[in-house]
């Protein structure tokens, strides 16, 4: 993981925030094994907190991977709730649901193996949350698609919104103070024309967060 903070602020970020379960370390553990790129317990409270104070009953997720985020999100859902995991990894979301089982959360889960923005069109009903962290290049296709079944003071979160191994930062930067670097790769477009699109719409107001690879939070005024 392309840290954003140094890491004293890091490691005190992670410090002072809520505890994980054993399950959700036994996920971070699989995540440093395994060189999987997960948000991170910094993140993962974070969207647990946003969920609970968007009164989440619903969430939907634009990749999933094995399910840690879920994890996070799940904790603040009522006993009624729904979390939708979407995943084109067979294996990855068989583990999600082990991981979700451990935690005793399987009940309140979906799991949809395949494309998610195919799998979102089939859901009806509305959602209070939403992560995206899939391709960057579909970031903007993932919120025009989820905006129609947003509710009015639900929350968007997408991932990698500053760095990760495929997101050249100082290209990124200097598109989003208004310049037109040369050889921009596909994901860091993604990621650029995702702020543009969520910063310029007037229904939603967005903030970036460094945590994690850093986090845009667009919350929804309308």
């Amino acid at each position: 993981m392309d840290e954003i903070l140094p890491d004293e602020v890091a490691r005190f970020v992670r410090a002072t925030g809520p505890d994980p379960d054993e399950t959700l370390i036994e996920m971070d553990e699989y995540a440093v094994a395994e060189g999987f790129p997960h948000v991170g317990p910094e993140v993962g409270g974070f969207l647990r907190m946003l969920a609970r104070l968007a009164n989440a009953n619903r969430i939907f997720e634009f990749g999933s991977g094995y399910g840690y985020s879920a994890y996070w999100f799940a904790e603040a859902l009522p006993e009624d709730g729904e979390i939708v995991l979407t995943e084109v990894d067979a294996d990855e979301l068989e583990l999600a649901k082990t991981y979700l089982e451990n935690g005793g959360y399987d009940h309140l889960a979906r799991y949809e193996l395949g494309d998610a923005l195919e799998t979102i069109e089939a859901y009806e009903g509305s959602f209070d949350v939403a992560l995206i962290d899939h391709q960057k290049h579909r970031y903007v296709d993932a919120f025009e698609a989820i905006k129609p079944k947003l509710t009015v003071g639900g929350v968007i979160v997408a991932d990698n919104a500053m760095r990760a191994g495929i997101i050249q930062f100082d290209k990124l930067l200097e598109i989003v103070e208004g310049g037109e670097p040369d050889d921009v790769n596909e994901n860091t477009q993604g990621i650029a024309t995702y702020l543009e699109t969520v910063r310029a719409d007037p229904d939603f107001e967005t903030v970036v967060l460094p945590l994690g690879e850093g986090i845009a939070v667009s919350y929804r005024v309308q």
